[in-house]
C-alpha cells in the first residue's frame, strides 16, 4: 500500500526527503526494476516488506510487496501471544495515491491472498489506479492460520437416519472437544471476534503509517466493515460494501429464503423449457425433502481401495447441498434444480450423478464420518451471535422453513457455547455514521438477501447504492461496470449510474 505521494507523505520508518535516485537504489535492493518502481507510483516496502511477482492464477502477474505485522491474540489479556498477519500489497500506480484500499475476504475464514489470484484478480489491480491495495489474510486465516484444523473423535453416522436435531447436538459435542484441542494448542479462544479483527485493521494502518484507510468487503468482510466503522469511523476514509451483512445478520432468517426462490422462480418463467420442466420450484423442493424423509436413498459409495461403503442419503443431505448451492444464479444451481427434478422422477442418471457428486468429498468433514471445524470461522460466528429479537424470528420460521437451519449451520444452533466469547447486544446495533459508502447488491443474492442488505446500511446517510439486476452474491466480478463503478466512487465519492444490467442468468440446462 502506498500512503500518499513520496513528495509529502507522513511514511512511518522511511524519509520523506528521499531522493529519485535513492528509490531507485532501494527499488534494486528490494527486487524491483526501475521501471517496475515507476509504474508503481515510486513504492517503498514498509516494514516487513519484501518485494515479488504476484502472479494469479491466470497466469497474468504483477510487481507487489508481501509483508506482516504482529498484533496480540486477545487485547483483553495482559501478555497474550503475537500473532503474524499476512498480507499482499499492490503498489499504487497513480502520483497521488489515495487512503489505502484493504480488501476484507467473506466467510468469516477466506483468504483476501487466495482471492487475489483468483478472479478478482483483475480488482485488486485495476484499483491501485486509486492507491495502494491490500489483500490480508484476516486472523486465523490463509497465511495468518497458526492453529490446526481440529478433527474431532465425534462422527456423523453415514448409515442411519439422522434429524437436524441430532446434527447440531453431535456439532456441539465435537465443538466442546475442539474448544479444548486449540486449548491445548496455546489459542486464547476469545481472540477470534470481529472487533478484534477490527482492532488488527487500525494496528495495520500505523504498520503503514496511514492517516486513514479505506475497506473493500464482501459478505463477511462488510460485517467486519461495519464494525470497524462504528469502532473507529475517523480512521477510515471510505468504504465499499458488496453483498452486505449486517451486524446481527450472521444468522439468516428463513422466510428470506422462500422470498429468493420466488425471485428465482420469476427467472425460470422467463424460459418456456425450464418452466414446463420444473414448474413451481418450491413446491418440487418441499415434494422430494418430504419424499426423501419417508423413504431415504439407500446409496454404495465407491472407496478408494476398490471396495463400497454404505449412505442413507435423507432430507438433511439434501438440505445441506442445497444450502450450498443458491449463493448465485449460475450453472450450480441449475444443477440443483435438475437434482431435485432427477429425485422426484427417480431418474437413474440423477443417482448415478448424485453417487459422482457425494464421492468427491462434497460432504466430508461436515455431513458424514469425523467432524472437522476450523476455529477462526467458527468462533467468529460465536462471537457475533445473534440478538434475542432475531433469534425469536428465526425460531418462529424454523419449524415450516425449507432448508430448516442448514442455511446458517452452525449457527445459530451452537450459539453461546464459548463462555465469554459473545460480543453482546451493543455490537449488534447496526452502523450510524457519514462515511462515504458504496453498497453494491445483486438482486439474486442467496446468500445475504437484498431485502436484509437494505436493512443493514440503513443508518449509513453518506451511502451510495448500486443494484446489480440478474448478480448473485459473488457479484464483485459479474461486469468489468463494477469495477468501473468503485473507481468512479474512489476518485468523486459519488457514482453516476444506480444500475448494473447484467444479462438473463444461464442455469446450464
Amino acid at each position: 500500500m502506498l500512503l500518499k505521494c513520496i513528495e509529502t507523505s507522513g511514511l512511518s520508518q522511511r524519509t520523506a526527503g528521499r531522493s529519485w535516485m535513492q528509490a531507485i537504489s532501494l527499488a534494486v535492493l528490494v527486487g524491483l526494476s526501475p521501471q517496475s518502481l515507476a509504474a508503481a507510483g515510486k513504492a517503498y516496502p514498509y516494514a516487513n516488506e519484501t518485494a515479488f511477482r504476484f502472479t494469479a492464477a491466470s497466469g497474468e502477474s504483477t510487481d507487489a510487496f508481501r509483508g506482516f505485522f504482529l498484533v496480540p491474540e486477545n487485547r483483553q489479556r495482559a501478555g497474550s501471544r503475537l500473532l503474524k498477519l499476512h498480507y499482499v500489497r499492490f503498489p499504487a500506480t497513480t502520483a497521488q495515491p489515495g487512503a489505502p484500499i484493504v480488501y476484507l475476504a467473506g466467510g468469516p475464514g477466506g483468504s483476501g491472498i487466495h482471492t487475489a489470484k483468483g478472479r478478482r484478480y483483475p480488482l485488486f489491480t485495476g484499483l491501485t489506479a486509486q492507491a495502494d491495495v491490500i489483500a490480508l489474510d484476516q486472523r486465523g486465516t490463509g497465511l495468518s492460520a497458526d492453529m490446526p484444523v481440529c478433527q474431532s473423535k465425534v462422527a456423523v453416522p453415514t448409515k442411519q437416519r439422522i434429524d437436524e436435531q441430532q446434527f447440531a447436538a453431535l456439532h456441539r459435542q465435537a465443538a466442546a472437544e475442539c474448544q479444548q484441542f486449540w486449548q491445548q494448542q496455546g489459542a486464547d479462544l476469545l481472540g477470534y471476534t470481529t472487533v478484534q479483527n477490527a482492532l488488527d485493521l487500525d494496528a495495520l494502518r500505523q504498520h503503514l503509517g496511514a492517516d486513514k484507510l479505506t475497506l473493500w468487503g464482501i459478505s463477511y468482510g462488510t460485517h467486519l466493515a461495519l464494525a470497524a466503522s462504528k469502532l473507529m469511523p475517523e480512521r477510515l476514509d471510505k468504504l465499499v460494501l458488496a453483498s452486505v451483512e449486517g451486524l446481527d445478520q450472521t444468522v439468516k432468517l428463513p422466510a428470506e429464503t422462500v422470498l429468493y426462490l420466488q425471485r428465482v422462480q420469476q427467472l425460470i418463467a422467463l424460459d418456456p423449457a425450464l418452466q414446463a420442466r420444473f414448474g413451481d420450484i418450491t413446491v418440487l423442493m418441499q415434494q422430494v425433502l418430504t419424499g426423501l424423509d419417508r423413504q431415504p436413498l439407500q446409496l454404495r459409495l465407491a472407496q478408494a481401495d476398490g471396495s463400497s461403503r454404505s449412505f442413507l442419503f435423507q432430507r438433511l443431505h439434501l438440505q445441506i447441498l442445497t444450502s450450498m448451492s443458491l449463493a448465485d444464479p449460475n450453472p450450480r444451481l441449475g444443477q440443483l434444480l435438475q437434482l431435485y427434478y432427477g429425485l422426484k422422477t427417480q431418474s437413474a442418471e440423477t443417482k448415478t450423478a448424485l453417487l459422482e457428486l457425494l464421492q468427491s468429498g462434497v460432504l466430508d468433514g461436515f455431513a458424514a464420518g469425523p467432524i472437522a471445524l476450523q476455529m477462526m470461522p467458527l468462533l467468529t460466528d460465536i462471537a457475533s451471535g445473534i440478538s434475542e429479537t432475531r433469534l425469536a424470528q428465526y425460531q418462529q420460521q424454523h419449524s415450516t422453513a425449507l432448508l430448516g437451519g442448514m442455511l446458517n449451520f452452525p449457527m445459530p444452533q451452537l450459539n453461546n457455547t464459548v463462555a465469554g466469547l459473545d460480543l453482546g447486544a451493543a455490537f449488534r446495533q447496526e452502523a450510524t455514521h457519514a462515511i462515504p459508502t458504496l453498497v453494491l447488491s445483486g438482486t439474486l443474492d442467496g446468500r445475504t438477501y437484498l431485502a436484509e442488505q437494505q436493512q443493514a446500511v440503513a443508518g449509513l446517510s453518506a451511502r451510495q447504492q448500486v443494484t446489480v439486476r440478474y448478480a448473485g452474491h459473488n457479484l464483485l466480478e459479474s461486469s468489468p461496470q463494477v469495477l468501473a463503478t468503485i473507481q468512479q466512487f474512489l476518485s468523486t465519492g459519488k457514482v453516476k449510474q444506480p444500475l448494473i444490467e447484467l444479462p438473463v442468468p444461464q442455469l446450464g440446462l
